[in-house]
């Protein structure tokens, strides 16, 4: 599922999910649920208000790997997209989603680098 990292204002403050993800994804009895970021593990409280009027996850280890995921674009006032994979039961794992113009240059320069070969 797709997600988006929260600003206020320059700050990075936790994951937007989204009303549908919460529909199809987090049945009303879950009250927490895993994160895997990178290498790390964190349990993620549910607000109440998480299936209502606010589907966010806040928490402070999660705001602390978004924001060193986004430094780079701390500037940029956009929500930085991310996925949140089902790793198991109420177990995601969250993981960056390459710009297309990150994939753009990227194969631009491998291309180069190899058209020199030729």
């Amino acid at each position: 599922m797709r997600v988006k990292a929260l600003r206020v204002g320059s700050e990075v403050s936790g994951l937007h999910v989204g009303h549908s993800n919460v529909r199809r994804y987090f049945p009303r009895n879950v009250k927490e649920i895993e994160l895997q970021l990178d290498h790390l593990r964190i349990e993620c409280g549910l607000a109440p208000d998480f299936w209502h009027s606010v589907p966010e996850i806040h928490d402070p280890r999660l705001r602390l790997w978004l924001e060193s995921k986004n430094h780079a674009e701390k500037a940029c006032r956009a929500s930085i997209p991310f996925v949140m994979v089902p790793s198991g039961e109420h177990s995601f794992k969250l993981e960056t989603v390459a710009r297309k113009e990150e994939h753009r240059t990227r194969y631009s320069a491998s291309f180069a680098a190899e058209a020199r070969f030729f």
